[in-house]
């Protein structure tokens, strides 16, 4: 990955807000219909979307948050209060889908009647706003708009669900389907969460990028002429795609001290190819101690 891609990627700001306005206008609807069809399972996911709302008022807010300059107290920027926001929705969606398979496991034993005709309405009116919303952020490559889509992406199937259900109920009087399919999308989106919640985490305690081969990378600084060792290697991300290297380079014996800039020229050039901004490096000579324990 080079810093190039970043540079043609969509907004995720303007992406977010758009998918934000649609949800929030959505909700509206869908509470106002859930009372005119006097529909239980629509109203509870209007409270389902009520926090989805939310969440993408967080994801919006904290890409504003990430454009800011890095600072005093922020040293490298803001960029990761977006992964925070995703940290957050991967959490709320885990527990939101928790509540459905709550309420829908004992729906299969014992259904309850349903308005089918205002259900499928309404679920044609949900595919089309949600639809809208994940086709605007399917582009996207930031985490937070990843977890974003995934929110937006469970109402989709959630409302294609309904829309089937509902065209099957009003027709066979099978309202048992309803609930089943619930279990199933919730169970999807669960897996989900978890693969997202996962690397929310990994960026937090600082592992290793997940797009990139470190040691693959070490052997191509390893044939930079003048280079007899690297050590104190480093590398974490960011924000999931802004990724940070710092590493000692020990020289060759007898390689001179003018080498230096170009040195790191050559090793700066090589990790940014690789998809690293922040680069740190410390020239040790063959016979200098750098100072840590295990140099």
């Amino acid at each position: 990955m080079t810093n190039h891609q970043h540079n043609h990627t969509p907004d995720p700001q303007k992406n977010i807000a758009v998918a934000f306005f649609l949800n929030a206008s959505f909700t509206i609807i869908e509470i106002i219909g859930g009372v005119l069809t006097n529909s239980v399972a629509i109203l509870s996911d209007a409270v389902h979307d009520l926090g989805d709302t939310f969440s993408l008022g967080l994801s919006w807010y904290t890409e504003r948050i990430a454009r800011r300059k890095p600072d005093s107290r922020y040293t490298y920027g803001y960029k990761r209060f977006p992964v925070l926001a995703a940290l957050v929705n991967a959490v709320f969606l885990l527990g939101a889908s928790i509540f459905v398979l709550s309420r829908a496991i004992p729906l299969i034993l014992n259904p309850e009647p349903v308005h089918a005709e205002g259900m499928i309405w309404l679920a044609i009116l949900g595919i089309i706003f949600n639809g809208a919303a994940v086709l605007k952020l399917s582009k996207g490559d930031s985490i937070n708009e990843k977890v974003v889509r995934l929110h937006l992406l469970e109402d989709t199937l959630g409302w294609a669900a309904v829309l089937i259900g509902a065209v099957v109920i009003r027709f066979t009087g099978l309202l048992w389907l309803d609930p089943l399919m619930g279990v199933m999308i919730a169970l999807f989106i669960i897996y989900n969460a978890l693969k997202n919640l996962r690397e929310a985490l990994r960026i937090f305690l600082q592992a290793s990028p997940a797009d990139s081969d470190i040691p693959e990378l070490e052997e191509k600084l390893m044939k930079i002429q003048g280079i007899n060792e690297i050590h104190d290697i480093r590398t974490w991300t960011i924000d999931g795609m802004t990724h940070v290297y710092t590493l000692h380079v020990v020289t060759e014996r007898g390689f001179p001290a003018e080498g230096y800039p170009e040195l790191k020229k050559q090793v700066r050039d090589t990790l940014k190819a690789a998809g690293f901004e922040f680069v740190t490096i410390e020239i040790d000579r063959y016979d200098e101690h750098c100072g840590l324990s295990d140099c």
